[in-house]
């Protein structure tokens, strides 16, 4: 979703104030005041009518305008009159600054209030404190222009600034955003052109929460660029683990040994769908039970994974596929033990094995491993 679709969808939320701002120009401070509360309870019963809940930002609303009315009625007079835009201003202001500079960030709120079911990723939550804070810099400056030409500058000057200005400085920052929005569009569009023959993977949080997608290549060549990959480990009857040796021509680690799965999940492919892939693939595997171990985030010198490890038993001897690995073999732990920081194992491996005695051959790992395996 767009910066600009964002603002257009929180519009409502601020709905009651635009219309008494509108409102107050045309007719007036009373007339002004009376519609704009008028349209926020009958924002507010629209509300109800649909999601049976009280609307509370239509509330916050609704309740400063009447603030703001009941101070311009008590305080009407000519340099008022000139200040109630830049006061305005300062309203919306302090929601931003909030919002944007603040832990408490109610422009946020708004969103996921108003969109429903749409998630903002890492990524999207950034750009929109972005444009928060530069709509904060711009409303401030213009209030605080407003606030001085209320004082200092003819009523031509004033309305000017107040108004046609206004206008002009929001024209400019929302075709800054359309132009921004359209060279990152581009940015897209010529990065799919430039890696179309390759796979793509989907870039996560370290939740597991798709925020993006990248191709191979540069997810092997930038840290950073996290992506999903699954692990499994696979013992046979006698508590041997199963291992693979990868093949010389590996990019990563080769000539090393490593787990019995590894691979990477496809863009749009679920975890398990890839777990069940990648061990057919790796091993001839089918029909396997895999129980999860651990989710953590790896990194080495050229790439940053989220890795996602299970176990399972096989009765039957895995096969290696010759294109990724050079030899397969199930090993004795007390084997694998004395390979530790030798330069045999892969280093990933070698982070893994600690949690698999853990969980798996731990008091609490046997009990589970019953249960479960």
């Amino acid at each position: 979703m767009s910066r600009l679709h964002l603002l257009k969808a929180l519009a409502p939320g601020f709905l009651p104030l635009l219309v008494f701002i509108a409102a107050d120009a045309l007719w007036g401070t009373r007339v002004g005041l009376v519609v704009a509360v008028g349209s926020g309870f009958l924002e507010l019963a629209v509300a109800y009518a649909r999601d049976r809940t009280w609307d509370r930002f239509v509330i916050l609303d609704t309740l400063l305008i009447v603030a703001m009315g009941g101070l311009s009625l008590l305080l009407e007079n000519d340099i008022f009159f000139r200040l109630k835009p830049a006061i305005v201003e300062l309203v919306f202001c302090l929601i931003l600054g909030i919002s944007a500079f603040s832990p408490l960030n109610i422009m946020l709120a708004m969103s996921r209030r108003y969109l429903k079911g749409v998630a903002f990723s890492q990524e999207q939550a950034r750009a929109m404190t972005r444009s928060m804070r530069a709509l904060f810099f711009i409303l401030l400056g213009h209030a605080a222009l407003t606030a001085y030409a209320a004082f200092a500058l003819s009523l031509q000057a004033w309305g000017f600034i107040s108004g046609g200005l206004f206008y002009i400085l929001f024209a400019v920052f929302f075709l800054g955003e359309w132009l921004r929005n359209h060279r990152q569009a581009r940015r897209a569009a010529a990065a799919m052109e430039t890696y179309a023959d390759e796979e793509w993977f989907d870039l996560v949080d370290v939740a597991g929460k798709v925020v993006g997608k990248a191709p191979r290549s540069l997810c092997h060549a930038r840290k950073g660029l996290l992506h999903p990959v699954v692990h499994l480990h696979i013992l046979d009857g006698r508590d041997r683990l199963f291992l693979q040796k990868r093949s010389l021509t590996r990019q990563i680690q080769p000539g090393k040994w490593d787990t019995a799965v590894g691979g990477h999940v496809r863009s749009g492919e679920g975890i398990a769908a890839a777990l069940k892939r990648e061990t057919a693939e790796e091993t001839g595997l089918e029909g396997l039970k895999t129980v999860p171990l651990a989710r953590y985030v790896w990194e080495s010198d050229v790439e940053s994974e989220l890795v996602h490890m299970f176990i399972a038993r096989s009765p039957r001897q895995p096969r290696v596929n010759p294109q990724e690995s050079s030899a397969g073999m199930f090993w004795k732990i007390a084997k694998i033990r004395e390979a530790m920081g030798k330069g045999i194992l892969t280093p990933n491996l070698e982070f893994e094995f600690p949690i698999l005695m853990e969980r798996v051959f731990g008091e609490k790992g046997i009990q589970a491993w019953r249960e479960n395996g």
